[in-house]
């Protein structure tokens, strides 16, 4: 087996006629057939091979076969954006009158999910504190049937220990999805530790130039099998091209990630050190209250910072208005610095006890720190706080 590096750089489609040294864009929505029989036995299942751009194409089944290396993974989907993977996946696995168990700390659209959506196809849930894991298994019905977590979360980067969960989901036979978002396949493998599926929102840190929305669940065949399916029908397909721009950003995506990581620990640091800091989070800071596990499960501690201004929402909001550098967005991952306040944007559509019972408050700000010099990304934070 090769090295993560190298999976990365030459697991690629064979090359055609041409010769091409980079894999081409196969931008087609479909494909011709021999003759009558060849057309029923593809339908049939019978022969392997692309039929339609939104069951299989060349260029997302590239993607795909990395990512699924990546991870350890024995197959996986390729989804249009990080949450038609979370949403596909879930609804692909459960039928009414299931009942999932979920960590509260996760992406606002999950929780969406879980309390506006499921409810109405009869999918209930019950939500475990990140702080106390020993409370999971109390919430596992009869019909529970997936334990869900992120980790690290997002935004409060938490981190949930990923081989505990694998021994309760293993005990109680539940399905264990993990979004493994925030580190990606080089700082993370949940499926090292247990967990049935793996779902990424390929949109951040795996483009990382916040080029273009994808999404990818890998792990268990005979899950994927069942999610496969279902996306087959219902549509959620990832296009050629942006799996093109994906698999190409993948091959320098471990390099990416020692220098988002480098920079990321330097200003976590930085943030605690300032008397205008509350609170910070950081993987591998030592005040992490899950700095072991973090270090137990990830290579490096990822690219994200979650820290609490002193002042609460209005000093939060003079410290985003004063940035000159960093950008202002709801995305993550990028090549750029971008620093969001959840509360308004990413979770804004959660009421005020659904925020606290997430554990978000109006001061917390959470900042992807990306690759442009880190004394310049210090320097912009810096002046912002202290003005």
């Amino acid at each position: 087996m090769a090295e993560f590096e190298t999976i990365a750089v030459r697991t690629q489609l064979e090359r055609t006629q041409f010769q091409e040294h980079s894999t081409p864009m196969y931008l087609t929505s479909s494909y011709v057939f021999e003759d009558s029989e060849d057309m029923r036995a593809s339908f049939a299942e019978e022969k392997e091979r692309n039929i339609y751009s939104r069951y299989s194409n060349p260029n997302t089944s590239e993607f795909i076969d990395k990512v699924v290396k990546m991870e350890g993974a024995e197959d996986g989907f390729a989804f249009a954006t990080g949450m038609a993977a979370v949403f596909s996946t879930l609804a692909a696995l459960l039928e009414s009158g299931d009942h999932v168990v979920s960590s509260r700390s996760v992406f606002g659209s999950t929780h969406g999910l879980f309390t506006k959506y499921f409810p109405k196809w009869n999918i209930s849930h019950d939500y475990f504190d990140v702080n106390a894991p020993e409370d999971i298994e109390s919430l596992i019905k009869p019909e529970t049937k997936i334990l869900f977590a992120e980790s690290p979360t997002n935004p409060g980067v938490d981190i949930l220990d990923l081989e505990l969960l694998a021994n309760i989901a293993r005990k109680h036979d539940l399905i264990l999805i993990i979004d493994n978002c925030f580190a990606t396949p080089y700082l993370q493998n949940p499926l090292k530790f247990g967990a049935d599926l793996v779902i990424h929102s390929a949109t951040k840190l795996m483009d990382g130039q916040g080029r273009v929305l994808g999404g990818i669940t890998v792990g268990n065949n005979k899950l994927i099998r069942e999610i496969y399916l279902f996306s087959r029908n219902t549509g959620p397909a990832l296009s050629p091209f942006n799996a093109w721009v994906l698999s190409k950003s993948l091959e320098t995506l471990s390099i990416r990630l020692e220098k988002h990581c480098e920079n990321a620990l330097k200003v976590a640091e930085f943030l605690e050190s300032l008397p205008q800091v509350e609170t910070v989070k950081y993987p591998f800071l030592k005040s992490h209250p899950q700095y072991e596990v973090a270090r137990k499960q990830m290579k490096l501690g990822g690219n994200v910072v979650a820290f609490q201004i002193k002042g609460g929402l209005e000093a939060g909001r003079r410290f985003i208005d004063r940035l000159q550098m960093c950008s202002r967005s709801a995305n993550l991952g990028d090549t750029r610095t971008i620093v969001t306040h959840p509360a308004s944007t990413t979770h804004s559509k959660l009421s005020d006890e659904e925020l606290k019972a997430v554990g978000i408050s109006e001061s917390l700000v959470r900042i992807s720190v990306g690759l442009e010099h880190v004394e310049d990304i210090i320097n912009d934070l810096k002046k912002a706080l202290q003005e």
